[in-house]
């Protein structure tokens, strides 16, 4: 090392190795994203392939984690020059991208896509992944005598600036080709700030000078530890994604929220500063207690209050556990042991809340499992000297005091449930406030706290959710969400998530062929369908993206062919089942359907082969953007006739898609009808906006002159069309209510 080096201050040094941690971790966050919308059009929106991107991430993480580790058993040095050239062999994928090759139609995803991702950005994305620890273990050898582990807060922040920039900045101001040259220019600054760090290294070593780890191995029980405490974070990070978006709101953009929350809590976690991570972790227990009960109550009346405490709780868990794994960190010669323990311990999360949970559990009980997890593992310090001195006794009157602890709990419980099934709730307020006092006295002692967690879980809402799953009848799940079908008196709903999807009428045949919420006769979806045989016939070919309860199945007339496009298997099993809804069993039994990314599987139809396309496929108010662009409509354009109908589905509580749509399909003449239900509808009739649109201006003029409101569709002037190489959904988001 030069002599200039040797002099250089150790504030360069912490500040050079600070920017080179930040920036890969930023261009790691900037990547999923941005590989994701290029994937999205030509491998569609399936499970299997989405899991199997998962899947592809977390092994290239892994493997990016292992491989720091195995370059600490190197010299500096050595080190050094083997993952410079990595990062320059890497560099040989850039720009980065998707190769030009489709998915064929029988194609297995758990195969293909691995393939496609591993093939298309593994080398960039495992030599990218290996910096934060790599870095790590460089600064302690540059810089003897300084922790190492501080600038794990510099990754974290990177990872949260990859994470807001690419839906706020990067996707709404930049097409796919420039955001892949911007991430390849990033990519060559990295590998610039690498050979920096690389210079700081030293460049002799005595002959006698140790080399990889020196410091005792740590324990196998503590390896576990660390995995565990990274487990929990990780799996409740997704968890709770899917809990707001299933029992609470579907806010577009809220997946940014808890991992950005969950990237934070490493900043403060190992910040150099104790204070703020001190705090936190000192009245988690009680947090936990309180709020974790709070959000299983399920309480929709203030859905943004309620993700408002499920990121608060979310936050405080995150930042409880990583402190405490911070507090149990080995010496810096073990440092990418260390972390590559928490890489499996975060993979392993992900994998059981993302890829295991929707298939064992109907219901999002992972959620309330990771809570009791949380609490089992968080530190547990006394809040107040009475609970010391309470529970500082010999083991018999431990014993007795814990037996009292649980009676009490279950106590109340029995009591909160008993007075709610007759049909007062008021109990449940008291009944709250007694276990917030008593969480109190209990945080400090493991078990006692344990049972009233337990408790409080069972009392506010897991007994309801158990009540359904025990049943078996209502509530079904698959890797696209929760759908919960409700009887009542005269009617069945199917909700997924908070949305409501379906109401099928009972008591008669008559009245359960009755088209109802969205698709009542009045809709634009209703009108349109009606006027079919007058348009095309008495055998017209209809086709309908999105099949829900089977409604529509009700406009069919003798001789026409409907053909459903439906991605996920667990509404064709709902559809198809007349105990559930007979929509398709009283209307149309041989109703066929196509299971798959709709986009794609009408890519293999043939070219005019319907008449009308309904377009209904979006879940829980989310918007799958490759079903908007200009593409997706010279797709539909093209399986339609000439003179054949779109109808679009545009209700939506946060986004205003007509704008969309009709910047989306210049080319189309395009009308749109606002439905209000009237009264005497009562419940069955859903407000709802339908879009219709057509190339031929005879068959547009008939169906507008119907008589119903219908008004002209014109394009923003301040909105670019969506494509498949730039969407965003910021300008048409609407104000939350």
């Amino acid at each position: 090392m030069s002599e200039a080096s040797e002099a250089s201050t150790p504030r360069v040094a912490r500040a050079l190795f600070v920017a080179t941690i930040l920036s890969g971790s930023f261009l790691l966050f900037l990547v999923q994203p941005m590989v994701a919308r290029m994937a999205l059009p030509r491998l569609g929106g399936a499970p299997a392939v989405w899991n199997s991107a998962m899947l592809v991430y977390q092994a290239l993480l892994l493997g990016g984690y292992a491989y720091a580790h195995g370059l600490s058993k190197l010299r500096p040095r050595q080190s050094a020059v083997v993952h410079l050239a990595v990062l320059a062999v890497a560099a040989l994928w850039l720009p980065i991208g998707l190769y030009d090759f489709d998915m064929p139609a029988d194609a297995e995803p758990a195969v293909w896509v691995p393939w496609l991702l591993g093939a298309s950005i593994g080398p960039l994305f495992f030599a990218v992944s290996a910096q934060a620890p790599l870095m790590q273990r460089w600064y302690a050898v540059a810089a003897p005598g300084r922790d190492p582990y501080a600038l794990y807060a510099a990754s974290n922040i990177g990872s949260f600036g990859g994470l807001i920039a690419y839906p706020l900045l990067v996707e709404p101001t930049m097409a796919l080709d420039s955001q892949s040259l911007m991430w390849s220019a990033g990519y060559v600054a990295l590998f610039v700030l690498v050979a920096a760090c690389a210079w700081r290294l030293p460049r002799r070593v005595a002959e006698d000078a140790p080399v990889g780890e020196v410091s005792p191995p740590a324990r196998i029980r503590r390896v576990l530890l660390w995995i565990a405490l990274a487990f929990v974070p990780s799996g409740l990070m997704l968890a709770t994604s899917t809990f707001l978006t299933t029992d609470i709101v579907a806010v577009p953009l809220l997946w940014v929220l808890p991992l950005g929350l969950y990237l934070l809590s490493f900043s403060v976690a190992f910040a150099v500063r104790r204070g703020i991570a001190e705090v936190i972790t000192q009245f988690s227990p009680i947090t936990i207690l309180l709020f974790g009960g709070v959000m299983i109550a399920g309480h929709h009346a203030m859905p943004y209050l309620n993700a408002g405490i499920a990121l608060l709780l979310l936050f405080v868990v995150s930042v409880a556990l990583h402190t405490r794994m911070y507090d149990l960190r080995p010496a810096p010669d073990r440092l990418t042991g260390f972390y590559l323990a928490m890489s499996v311990g975060g993979a392993l999360g992900g994998v059981f809340s993302g890829l295991v949970a929707p298939v064992v559990f109907d219901w999002t009980y992972e959620y309330p499992l990771l809570v009791i997890a949380a609490g089992l593992l968080v530190p547990q310090r006394y809040l107040l000297p009475l609970a010391a001195r309470l529970w500082s006794t010999d083991r018999r009157g431990m014993t007795v005091r814990v037996a009292v602890v649980a009676l009490v709990v279950a106590g109340l419980a029995v009591l909160a449930i008993l007075r709610e099934a007759a049909g007062d709730s008021s109990v449940e307020n008291i009944v709250y406030l007694i276990l917030c006092a008593l969480g109190v006295l209990l945080v400090g002692r493991r078990v006692p706290y344990m049972i009233a967690l337990v408790g409080a879980l069972l009392l506010f809402g897991g007994w309801r959710a158990l009540e359904v799953t025990m049943d078996g009848q209502h509530r079904t799940r698959s890797y696209f969400g929760v759908y919960t079908i409700r009887s009542y008196d005269n009617e069945r709903t199917l909700a997924h998530g908070t949305t409501l999807h379906g109401i099928q009428l009972t008591g008669s045949p008559e009245r359960e062929r009755y088209p109802t919420s969205y698709y009542v006769q009045g809709s634009g979806v209703g009108v349109a369908l009606r006027m079919a045989p007058q348009l095309y016939g008495p055998n017209a070919r209809i086709g309908a993206v999105g099949l829900g309860t089977g409604t529509l199945a009700c406009y069919a007339r003798a001789g026409q062919r409907w053909t459903f496009f439906e991605i996920d298997p667990a509404v064709v099993a709902i559809a198809r089942d007349p105990s559930k809804f007979s929509f398709l069993s009283r209307c149309l039994p041989d109703a066929r359907i196509v299971i798959g990314d709709a986009r794609m599987r009408l890519a293999q139809q043939p070219s005019g082969s319907l008449d009308i396309l309904v377009l209904d496929a979006f879940s829980s108010d989310a918007i799958p953007m490759h079903l908007m662009t200009r593409e997706a409509f010279a797709t539909y354009g093209r399986v339609l006739r000439r003179n054949g109908l779109l109808l679009v589905h545009t209700s939506n509580r946060f986004l205003q898609l007509e704008p969309v749509v009709a910047a989306s399909a210049r080319g189309w003449m395009g009308a749109m009808l606002q439905y209000q239900p009237h009264e005497s509808e009562g419940a069955q009739a859903t407000m709802s906006d339908w879009i219709v649109l057509t190339r031929e201006p005879g068959t547009f003029a008939t169906v507008i002159s119907d008589g119903s409101a219908w008004r002209p569709l014109y394009p923003r002037r301040d909105l670019a069309p969506w494509t498949d190489d730039y969407a965003t959904i910021l300008p048409v988001l609407r104000e939350f209510r």
